[in-house]
């Protein structure tokens, strides 16, 4: 059954309560993580994914579009329809370095209902890139936090310093100190899609994330409820495998798409439908 389908289903009083509850968070049990490594890890997923994987570098690119830690992407067949999601976190730790083929360590958030498929998949278009693509879905964990307040701009003690590691933020070494979980780096994220939504990140199995009150931590299906009432589907049990068309599902307007970043598999009827205006972005709050 399509999960995205309970949204219209859900009582009004239990959202109502969860609006008023938080800052909640939710370990995500239905996705998993792997790891993209080697010197074409860049040039790979730059000609899978939807999103402009290059903004990952050292320095702004030349449309001058900011560098960034995390995106969010999508994975489309030939024909443009939805594959599987992707929420991208590049770690960042002060000894690593770039080389000149761009080599990185990429973690890959992901369905983990399909966790298999998608690894066969992703090794079926690698051919002869010098790219490793691992399941390390039992090293690490995905966690989302979320719930009243934490998108709103308070002058709270904790929000700013998790916010000043999120998405397009700066580089904020007190910041990035205290909502780290421990000496590696691993922190919350800003959600790249919209703001409503929280804050999203990788953490090593068996650890619990910063910013986290034992009182305050709670099942997925909390999370699923705040996000539907957001109206946002995510993954592949709630987006149609091989049938949506990623710009149905406000892709664009949740940060999946690079319309300037070229040829990708699927790229030919996004840019179509996008530049026809067939779908309106639309921004939900």
């Amino acid at each position: 059954m399509n999960r995205f389908r309970p949204c219209l289903l859900i009582h009004h009083r239990h959202l109502h309560q969860l609006q008023n509850a938080g800052p909640l968070c939710s370990q995500l049990k239905s996705r998993s993580v792997i790891r993209f490594s080697g010197p074409d890890t860049i040039k790979f997923l730059q000609g899978l994914l939807s999103n402009d994987v290059r903004r990952f570098g050292e320095s702004p690119h030349e449309d001058n579009s900011p560098v960034v830690p995390h995106m969010y992407a999508a994975l489309l067949t030939p024909q443009g329809r939805f594959l599987y999601d992707f929420f991208l976190y590049r770690q960042s730790r002060p000894e690593e370095k770039l080389d000149r083929n761009g080599s990185v360590e990429i973690l890959a958030d992901v369905d983990g209902s399909v966790l298999d498929e998608l690894l066969a998949t992703l090794k079926k278009y690698r051919l002869r890139s010098k790219v490793d693509i691992e399941n390390v879905a039992e090293d690490f964990y995905c966690w989302q936090r979320y719930g009243r307040g934490l998108s709103e701009k308070t002058p709270s003690v904790e929000e700013p310093v998790a916010a000043s590691v999120g998405w397009r933020g700066g580089d904020n070494r007190s910041g990035n100190s205290a909502s780290r979980g421990n000496d590696v780096g691993w922190q919350w994220f800003k959600d790249p899609r919209l703001d409503c939504l929280g804050f999203r990140g990788i953490f090593p199995s068996g650890t619990t994330p910063p910013l986290v009150e034992s009182d305050k931590e709670t099942d997925e299906e909390k999370y699923l409820l705040w996000r539907l009432e957001k109206g946002v589907a995510e993954g592949s049990t709630e987006i149609p495998k091989g049938e949506a068309i990623p710009l149905e599902y406000n892709f664009a307007g949740l940060n999946a798409i690079s319309f300037d970043k070229g040829c990708y598999v699927g790229q030919e009827l996004i840019a179509r439908a996008h530049h026809r205006g067939l779908f309106a972005n639309v921004c939900f709050l």
